[in-house]
């Protein structure tokens, strides 16, 4: 069965949801599993515009376009920032469009995981077991989630980025490209973890740690 779906945000996550759409369908036995009608975009810049048009998609518009969709359309949010992320969440919901949930095939879920609908996993994720992701939780190229471990809604886990197993990351957390998070620590909501970092003990809700280790 084909799903239709319209992709939220013509920015580069945008275009990479697509991406890990195309190696689905390609690698789908009976045929493609999405279909994506297009584009829309609040914000859209000119260039951002031409780049999701160069996909063979059309750009539909802004997110109010959503309303005409039938309720079985889907909604793949290509928001890279977890606080505008659930801002555009929040916004779209009045339309009552349910959320896809994006796994590519060279992602790995783990045995008794648990997702909330909207996870968008890129290849080379990988996600071990009895770990619990929240609504719209990415997980971007190569990141690492350990064992027994909780990520609230909206959390960003950015590329090659590890969390140590039964750590505990709340809401709208950003993980930065190649940080480490190590065993059992909490990050709290709206935190941002710098690139590169090391986390060695829990981060208060809206700080930002950077440096090995993080402070």
């Amino acid at each position: 069965m084909t799903t239709e779906v319209v992709i939220v945000g013509t920015g580069g996550m945008g275009r990479e949801i697509f991406g890990m759409i195309r190696a689905i369908n390609t690698r789908a036995p009976a045929g493609p599993s999405w279909r994506v009608l297009g584009f829309v975009d609040d914000y859209p810049t000119e260039s951002n515009v031409k780049l999701a048009q160069r996909l063979d998609v059309p750009f539909l518009g802004p997110t109010r376009e959503l309303a005409a969709q039938p309720p079985t359309t889907h909604v793949a949010l290509g928001v890279g920032d977890p606080r505008r992320r659930r801002e555009t969440d929040l916004r779209i919901q009045r339309y009552g469009l349910p959320a896809a949930t994006i796994v590519h095939p060279n992602a790995e879920i783990g045995p008794d995981c648990v997702f909330a609908e909207g996870l968008v996993a890129a290849g080379g994720a990988r996600v071990t077991t009895n770990v619990t992701l929240g609504r719209h939780v990415h997980l971007n190229q190569n990141c690492a989630v350990g064992h027994d471990c909780t990520l609230g809604d909206y959390v960003s886990v950015n590329p090659l980025s590890a969390i140590s197993g039964y750590c505990r990351l709340d809401e709208g957390v950003m993980v930065g490209t190649t940080a480490a998070v190590l065993q059992s620590l909490t990050v709290g909501r709206d935190a941002t973890i710098g690139a590169g970092a090391c986390v060695v003990r829990d981060v208060p809700e809206a700080t930002v740690v950077k440096g090995v280790p993080a402070r």
